[in-house]
C-alpha cells in the first residue's frame, strides 16, 4: 500500500484553509548505468520544453520565420497540455510533459503535494518560485490515473492558478537547415544551455530529418540463425591444477569521485602483476586524479589514460570512453593481454584472482555479455533504441523517432562485460559495414554501451562465442533502484543498483551461475560487507589491526581550489577550525590562559569520518600559528554532530516515529542524506525524513518552526501501516532564517518526538567575506517574514510556541553582522550542533616545551585521516604477485 499525505486545515475569520504546503520536485542523481530484468511498465513520456530567460534574437528573415514556427507549435502543445493537464503521484512509471506553462509565481498549473520517499499520493506537484538552473531537464513521475480527490473542508474560493506563456527565443550561429518540426526537439532546443549545444542538436535533426543520419540495412555476417549462447560450466571446489598458459587481462578501472580509499582496496583485491591495469578518472574529479596517478606511479602494469572525459549516465560519451581506451590498450605493444574487462570503484570481487584466471583460460575464446532475457521488441521500446538522441551540454537530449536498421537483430543488457582480444580487435579495427555502421548508429543512441557490442557480437562473425553471463552479480532492487532519478541529464527513465549490505553475504556464496564480481559497494553507506568479503577471499586481518572498522572519504583537498566549495561548506569548514582551535586552548594554556594557536588561511582538507558503519563527523585539516613557538604548524580537529533528535517528555502512547532528520541531497535508494551532518545554508531546500516501525495506518503532523518562532510550514502524512521511511520538502520561500530550527512531530496534535537543525549564516559570498548588503538580504529570512503563501501564525499557541520581540530584533541585529561579529555569530550557532571531538598535530612530536604537551600526532591518533589505515594501505607486490 502507498502512503498517501492527508492534510489538516487551519480554522481562520476567513473560513478553513489547508496548511498543506505544495512541493518542489526532488532531483536525485547517481552514476550508474544498467537497466535490471524487472524494470517494467516505464512509459517514457514527452520531454515538454522549459520557459527560458529572454534571448536575443538572431538577424535575418529566416530566423525569425523559424523562431515563430517554434513559437506556434509551442503554443499549441501548451494549450493541449493545459487541458489535459494530468494527475501526478510518486510513481516513477511514467513522465509528464513539462515547462511549456509555467505560472506566474513559477508554479505548474497543478495543485500541491507532501510525498513520502517512494510513496504515492492523491495530490498533484508543483514547483516553487525559485527556477531550476537551466542545464537540467526536468522529467516527473506520473501515476496511474488517481481521481483527484477533495479535501476535508476545502476552501470555497480556492481555485487553479492561470499559467501564462513564456515566449521561446532559440538562438543558433547559423538558421538550421530545415524545419524544426518534432516536439521532442523543439522541447530540447528551449532547455538546451549554450548556442554550441543547440546549433548541434538542429544540426543532428536535420541531418536525420533528410535521411544522412541513420544506416536503413546493415550487414549480418554471423552464420548461424537467432542468437548464440555458449554453454559454461565451472567448479569453485575443483581439483584441476592451475592452467599451462594463463591468460592475462587488461581491467579498464572507469572511477569518478573522491573514494580513492575503496578504490584502493579494489585495486588491492584485482592487482596481480601478471595483468595490466589501465585506468579512467572522471574529468570532474580532479582529486580522485592525484590519487590514482600516485597510484599508478608505483606499479609498471598500471597506467592512467592520459585523456579524461566527463561521462554522463546513459550518455554516447561512455560508449566513446570504452572504445577509446580499447584501442590504446591494442597500441600498448608492451602488454600482452587476453581479456578486457571493465570496472568501477563500486565493484568489488567476490572471487580469487586465480580462480578467475582459471576460469577464463579454459574459455579463451569466449565473450562474456550479459543480455536483457526480454522480449527483443519490448526491449527496444523500453531502452529506447527507436529514438533518436544527442549528446551535449553534459546531458542526452531526446530528439524523435528513428528506425531500427534492417538486416540485423539489436541486442543489449548490461554494460559491464569480459570480452576476449579478438572480438576487441575486431571492434577498433574493422571497418567492415557491421562496425562502421554500429558505430555510427550508436552515436545517437541512449545507453549505448548496453547495448553496443552486444549487437555487433551477435550480428559477427564472433557470434558463437557469445556467452550470456557477465560473471557478475548486481543488487537490483526495482523497489528502490527504479525512480527515474537520471532526469536531470537524460530525457528517459532509468534505474542504479542498491549497495550490498552485510545481510546480502550468503549471495555471492549461493551463485547458480560462474559469479566473480559484484556489485554495487560504497563504504560510506556500508563498509563491513566490504570487509566480510576481503576476509571471505585472503583470509582475515591480524587481529588488532589499526582502522579495520574506520573510513575515511575526502570531502575537499587545497589543491582542489576553495572555488570547489559552496559558501556554506567554506564557511563551516572555517567554523569547525576555530572550534578545534578553541579546545586546543582549553587544554594547551600558557600562565595568562592566552590560546596557544592562532587561524591561518583556509582548510587544507576535509575528510568525513565513520567508524563501524556510521558517521563520526567531519576531520578538517587548517592552518595555525602556533604562538608559544611563533611556527606554524598544521592541526586536524574532529567535529562530531550533536544528537538533535529526541522523544516527547512525557513520552507519546504513539510508538511508530523511530528517527526523524533534516538534510538535503535526500538519497531515495539508499534512503539516507549524502550532505553528511546536514551542512546548510539560507539557500538550501531543506527535505524532512521520518523512519518508522510497523503498525497501524495512522496519520502525524510535521511542523516546521524557525529560530524566531515562526511557523514555516505544516503538513499531515498519513503513514502506511508497511511504510519505513517517508520523506518530503516544503517550498519554503527563501532565503530561510539562520539559526537553529525545530521540527515537531505531532499524533492528534500531541507531540511525539522533535529534532532541530541548523540553518548557518554565510561568512563568504563567491568565496570572498561576505559584505553587509549581502547579509541583509540573506540573513533577514523571506520577504516579509513568509515562508509561504500561507500564514500559520494562527498555530502559535495551539502549539505552544510563543514569538518574543526580544528575538525578532535579535536576528534582525544579527542579520547585519560582517566580518569577526559575524564569525562570532557563526561559532555560537555551530557550537550549539557540533561539538570538538578532538585535536591533533601534524608536524609536533609532542611533549612540553616548543609544543601543546597534551596534545597528540595525528599519525599516532586512531580517528586522524594520517593515522594508519593498513586496509587500504599500497605496498610493493610479494613474491606471488599480489600486493593483497
Amino acid at each position: 500500500m502507498k502512503l498517501i499525505c492527508s492534510l489538516p486545515f487551519l480554522f481562520s475569520q476567513d473560513g478553513y484553509y489547508s496548511h498543506r504546503p505544495k512541493e518542489k520536485v526532488r532531483v536525485d542523481s547517481n552514476n550508474e548505468n544498467s537497466v535490471p530484468k524487472d524494470f517494467e511498465n516505464i512509459d517514457n513520456s514527452n520531454f515538454g520544453a522549459r520557459s527560458q530567460p529572454q534571448r536575443q534574437p538572431p538577424g535575418g528573415a529566416n530566423s525569425n520565420k523559424h523562431r515563430e514556427r517554434l513559437q506556434e507549435k509551442a503554443h499549441a502543445e501548451q494549450a493541449t497540455w493545459k487541458d489535459n493537464a494530468p494527475i501526478l503521484s510518486r510513481s516513477s512509471n511514467e513522465v509528464l510533459q513539462y515547462g511549456r506553462a509555467v505560472a506566474q509565481n513559477g508554479s505548474l498549473p497543478v495543485g500541491p503535494k507532501a510525498v513520502g520517499a517512494g510513496v504515492g499520493s492523491r495530490n498533484h506537484h508543483s514547483r516553487s518560485s525559485q527556477p531550476q538552473s537551466q542545464d537540467q531537464a526536468q522529467t516527473y513521475p506520473q501515476s496511474q490515473s488517481h481521481p483527484q480527490t477533495q479535501h476535508r473542508h476545502q476552501h470555497p474560493h480556492q481555485t487553479r492558478k492561470q499559467a501564462t506563456v513564456a515566449p521561446l527565443e532559440v538562438v543558433y550561429d547559423q538558421p538550421p537547415k530545415c524545419e524544426i518540426s518534432g516536439k521532442e526537439a523543439i522541447s530540447a532546443l528551449s532547455r538546451a544551455k549554450t548556442k554550441e549545444c543547440r546549433q548541434q542538436i538542429a544540426e543532428v535533426y536535420c541531418r536525420h530529418k533528410e535521411g544522412q543520419l541513420m544506416p536503413e540495412k546493415v550487414t549480418r555476417y554471423c552464420p548461424i540463425e537467432g542468437k548464440a549462447n555458449a554453454n559454461v560450466a565451472w567448479e569453485e571446489d575443483s581439483s584441476e591444477g592451475p592452467p599451462s598458459a594463463p591468460v592475462r587481462i587488461a581491467f579498464v578501472l572507469v572511477v569518478h569521485g573522491r573514494a580513492s580509499r575503496q578504490f584502493q582496496r579494489l585495486f588491492k583485491a584485482i592487482y596481480h602483476t601478471s595483468h595490466y591495469y589501465y585506468i579512467h578518472i572522471d574529468q570532474r574529479s580532479n582529486y580522485l586524479h592525484r590519487q590514482v596517478q600516485d597510484l599508478a606511479s608505483q606499479y609498471p602494469n598500471v597506467r592512467v589514460t592520459p585523456w579524461r572525459m566527463a561521462t554522463i549516465w546513459g550518455g554516447a560519451s561512455l560508449l566513446t570512453m570504452y572504445l577509446r581506451s580499447m584501442a590504446d590498450l591494442i597500441t600498448m605493444t608492451d602488454w600482452s593481454w587476453d581479456f578486457f574487462i571493465n570496472l568501477s570503484a563500486s565493484d568489488y570481487p567476490i572471487r580469487t584472482n586465480s580462480q578467475l584466471v582459471a576460469f577464463l583460460s579454459k574459455y579463451r575464446d569466449m565473450n562474456f555479455i550479459k543480455s536483457h532475457g526480454r522480449d527483443n521488441a519490448r526491449f527496444i521500446r523500453k531502452q529506447g533504441l527507436d529514438r533518436l538522441f544527442f549528446e551535449c551540454d553534459t546531458h542526452m537530449w531526446r530528439l524523435g523517432d528513428r528506425k531500427i536498421p534492417e538486416g540485423i537483430s539489436v541486442d543489449g543488457g548490461s554494460d559491464w562485460f569480459l570480452l576476449n582480444r579478438p572480438f576487441v580487435e575486431y571492434v577498433i579495427n574493422s571497418q567492415d559495414d557491421l562496425v562502421t555502421n554500429m558505430k555510427r548508429f550508436y552515436t545517437y543512441t541512449l545507453l549505448p554501451a548496453e547495448s553496443f557490442f552486444h549487437t555487433v557480437l551477435e550480428n559477427s562473425a564472433h557470434c558463437e562465442s557469445m556467452v550470456d553471463n557477465n560473471l557478475r552479480i548486481t543488487n537490483w532492487n526495482r523497489k528502490l533502484g527504479c525512480k527515474c532519478q537520471y532526469k536531470h541529464i537524460v530525457d528517459w527513465c532509468g534505474c542504479s543498483p542498491n549497495d550490498f549490505k552485510p545481510a546480502d553475504f550468503h549471495r555471492f556464496q549461493q551463485t547458480a551461475r560462474p559469479t566473480f564480481f559484484a556489485r554495487k559497494f560504497e563504504a560510506s553507506v556500508n563498509q563491513e560487507i566490504v570487509n566480510q568479503l576481503d576476509g571471505y577471499l585472503f583470509g582475515p586481518m591480524p587481529q588488532g589491526t589499526p582502522g579495520l572498522q574506520a573510513y575515511w572519504e575526502s570531502a575537499f583537498d587545497e589543491a582542489d581550489g576553495v572555488a570547489t566549495l559552496s559558501d556554506t561548506q567554506l564557511t563551516l569548514y572555517h567554523a569547525f577550525a576555530r572550534m578545534g582551535l578553541a579546545r586546543a586552548a582549553a587544554s594547551c594554556q600558557n600562565s595568562s590562559n592566552a590560546p596557544w594557536y592562532f587561524p591561518m588561511g583556509h582548510p587544507v582538507s576535509v575528510h568525513l569520518y565513520f567508524l563501524s558503519d556510521q558517521f563520526q563527523g567531519y576531520l578538517v585539516k587548517h592552518h595555525a600559528t602556533n604562538l608559544a613557538t611563533s611556527k606554524l604548524e598544521t592541526l586536524e580537529t574532529w567535529v562530531m554532530p550533536r544528537k538533535t533528535y529526541k522523544v516527547a517528555t512525557p513520552p507519546s502512547t504513539f510508538t511508530r516515529l523511530q528517527f526523524a532528520e533534516i538534510g538535503t541531497e535526500w538519497d531515495a535508494k539508499e534512503r539516507m542524506f549524502r550532505n553528511f551532518g546536514g551542512l546548510m545554508g539560507p539557500m538550501d531546500e531543506t527535505v524532512g525524513m521520518q523512519r518508522w516501525s510497523k503498525g497501524p495506518n495512522v496519520t502525524v503532523t510535521v511542523v516546521w518552526i524557525d529560530p524566531t518562532n515562526v511557523i514555516a510550514a505544516t503538513y499531515d502524512i498519513l503513514i502506511d501501516a508497511s511504510a519505513e521511511y517517508t520523506h518530503y520538502r516544503p517550498p519554503l520561500n527563501q532565503p530561510l532564517r539562520p539559526g537553529v530550527w525545530t521540527i515537531r512531530v505531532l499524533h492528534h496534535w500531541s507531540p511525539v518526538a522533535e529534532t532541530r537543525f541548523l540553518i548557518s549564516p554565510l561568512a563568504y559570498m563567491k568565496h570572498q567575506p561576505i559584505r553587509q548588503e549581502d547579509t541583509l538580504k540573506l540573513h533577514n529570512g523571506p520577504a516579509k517574514n513568509s515562508y509561504m503563501e500561507q500564514s500559520f501564525h494562527g498555530l502559535n499557541p495551539v502549539l505552544n510556541v510563543p514569538v518574543h520581540l526580544g528575538q525578532v530584533e535579535q536576528a534582525k541585529r544579527n542579520a547585519a553582522l560582517t566580518g569577526p561579529a559575524l564569525e562570532h555569530w557563526v561559532d555560537g550557532l555551530v557550537g550549539a550542533m557540533w561539538e570538538a571531538g578532538d585535536v591533533c598535530s601534524t608536524s609536533m612530536t609532542g611533549g612540553p616545551g616548543t609544543s601543546c604537551p597534551v596534545m597528540q600526532t595525528c599519525a599516532k591518533t586512531p580517528w586522524s585521516s594520517l593515522s594508519p589505515d593498513p586496509k587500504s594501505q599500497l605496498v610493493p607486490p610479494h613474491a606471488d604477485g599480489r600486493i593483497r
